[in-house]
């Protein structure tokens, strides 16, 4: 008899005691709830590219490129300096190729905005866009923002044109086959290759381990020009091979001209 009182009152404490316990996790759900969604949040904050450092600023907007089409244009035309609204943005075009690149889309269009498009360019080429004024550093939170489009294996290539003139292709590359698509990078980590201004391509040299030809610690605090290459020949007309640029923004700081040629730095 005592042992049959024995097993119903541990039974019973057990039977409390489970109770009380789901009483009290239901008492610290909300609680638990609540504070998932801010951990989140500030995991997520602490991952998000872009966001600067306390203390830290971020690089001011330094160009802009806008492609427009000119009174005198009508169609799909090879690309002058008029197609870039901002006259205070230099256009430069390096390779024979350059001079086949064309206009194309509809302007103010959403469907399809106005660009270039490499399609009828017959071998790599290059261009390029510089501030009369000044050098750009795209040393630290600098970056580049561009719209593109691709088709076949052609991809898009960051080119800098050093202060000292020496032009450089990186390795990093974009595609996007079936869209125009927002594209923002950096060029923290990218390696560098010297490349030819007449017939673009990638040049060797330094005589480095292994024939390592990646340059060296190139000075991106001190850039003059900026701007994209491809590096394959297009197939024409049709969606066999080519790229299609939009709008492009630089975000760096500006470095006067004039205060390097003063310094010395610059020849």
């Amino acid at each position: 008899m005592s042992r049959h009182m024995s097993v119903k009152s541990t039974a019973g404490f057990l039977t409390l005691g489970i109770l009380c316990s789901i009483s009290a996790l239901a008492n610290q759900t909300p609680q638990t709830a609540q504070q998932r969604p801010q951990q989140a949040q500030g995991e997520q904050g602490g991952r998000r590219a872009g966001v600067a450092r306390p203390g830290v600023t971020a690089a001011p907007l330094f160009l802009k490129v806008d492609w427009v089409r000119p009174s005198n244009q009508t169609g799909q035309v090879p690309v002058v300096q008029e197609n870039v609204m901002d006259q205070n943005v230099e256009y430069k075009g390096y390779g024979a190729a350059a001079k086949q690149l064309l206009t194309t889309g509809t302007p103010g269009s959403d469907a399809a905005p106005f660009g270039v498009w490499s399609g009828e360019c017959a071998g790599p080429f290059a261009i390029t866009f510089k501030l009369k004024n000044d050098y750009v550093d795209l040393t630290g939170l600098a970056n580049i923002r561009w719209f593109v489009k691709t088709s076949g294996f052609h991809v898009i290539r960051p080119v800098v044109k050093l202060a000292d003139g020496t032009m450089l292709v990186g390795d990093l590359t974009f595609a996007s086959v079936p869209m125009l698509v927002q594209r923002e990078f950096s060029l923290a980590g990218v390696r560098w290759l010297k490349l030819d201004p007449e017939r673009i391509v990638t040049l060797g040299g330094n005589n480095g381990p292994s024939n390592e030809t990646w340059v060296p610690n190139p000075d991106l605090s001190k850039i003059d020009e900026v701007g994209f290459a491809d590096l394959m020949p297009s197939s024409g007309h049709g969606t066999g091979g080519y790229i299609q640029l939009g709008q492009i923004e630089v975000y760096g700081k500006p470095v006067p001209r004039d205060a390097l040629r003063s310094s010395g730095d610059v020849h």
